[in-house]
C-alpha cells in the first residue's frame, strides 16, 4: 500500500474550504474513493460537494 496526499475544496457555509489528507491505499482511484467517503461522512456532503484538485503519491 502506498502512502497519498489528497487536496482539494469542499462546499461549506462561507463558500469553498480548503483541504489537505493523507490516505493509504492501493492506487489513486482508492485515494479518492475514500477520500469521498471520508469527507462526505464527516461533514454529511455529497460527492458533487467536493472538489478533488491534486492526487499525489508520497
Amino acid at each position: 500500500m502506498s502512502q497519498f496526499t489528497v487536496s482539494g475544496r469542499f462546499k461549506s457555509r462561507d463558500g469553498y474550504a480548503p483541504f489537505e489528507t493523507s490516505i493509504e491505499a492501493e492506487n489513486e482511484n482508492v485515494a479518492r474513493e475514500h477520500t469521498l467517503s471520508q469527507l462526505g461522512s464527516q461533514h454529511g456532503l455529497k460527492r458533487t460537494e467536493i472538489k478533488l484538485d491534486e492526487v499525489s503519491e508520497q
